[in-house]
């Protein structure tokens, strides 16, 4: 798999990232799942494991640990220009000085949200997504009606995920692939000059750089 599509609101396809995606990581992943299924299955069999505890790591792997590498990073951006600047023009190196790096070579995308342009990532061919700074993907996002539905309407998808955003507000759908992921960059908070990089970390959440959510309010932190 290599390259990228973009989509505009309408669901135009922009090829500035031109490339094939493959079907075949689909299948890959579905034979890998299965493996792991059926190890697990034979461990909770022989009273090794509980299926409770696994699930307890999966749950924070894929909504704590993980997700908290990207809210560092969204956090320096917003507090530093420099390093918003480097993660512009070079996501995967400024990602990757914070220690944080995909294991299979994978390069990083940043697009930043404005009030002009609202961006959206999907992986419509599979389950493509940054592993290095979001953890586990969540299931709605490998799911097909995500898949299909965020470049066909993605303004009636972030409704179902409670974002209502201004009908002048573009909304752009950018399409993951193996070789290269996306994250977005929220829109940083009003009210939130005086805070430092942990208390700015502590705002972004994982749907906010997918793109099917906002960035937390300080004041309300929702």
């Amino acid at each position: 798999m290599s390259g990228s599509h973009d989509h505009d609101h309408d669901g135009h396809r922009d090829h500035s990232h031109d490339g094939h995606h493959h079907h075949d990581h689909d299948n890959h992943y579905s034979d890998m799942q299965a493996r792991v299924k059926a190890l697990e299955t034979l461990l909770t069999q022989k009273g090794l494991i509980d299926p409770a505890a696994i699930d307890a790591i999966v749950e924070t792997y894929e909504t704590k640990v993980g997700p908290r590498n990207g809210a560092q990073v969204v956090a320096k951006a917003w507090s530093e220009p420099a390093f918003a600047d480097w993660l512009r023009r070079d996501a995967t190196a400024a990602i990757a000085s914070l220690g944080f790096a995909g294991r299979q070579g994978e390069h990083m995308r940043a697009v930043f949200n404005t009030p002009e342009t609202h961006n959206l990532v999907v992986c419509t061919l599979c389950s493509c997504y940054p592993w290095a700074v979001l953890g586990l993907p969540p299931v709605w996002y490998k799911a097909p009606a995500y898949r299909s539905r965020a470049v066909i309407d993605p303004r009636g998808v972030l409704a179902e995920f409670g974002v209502t955003l201004d009908i002048a507000q573009k909304i752009r759908v950018w399409d993951s692939t193996a070789e290269l992921r996306y994250l977005v960059v929220p829109e940083r908070p009003a009210g939130t000059e005086g805070l430092d990089a942990a208390a700015l970390a502590d705002l972004v959440t994982r749907d906010s750089m997918i793109g099917t959510g906002l960035a937390m309010s300080p004041e309300t932190g929702a």
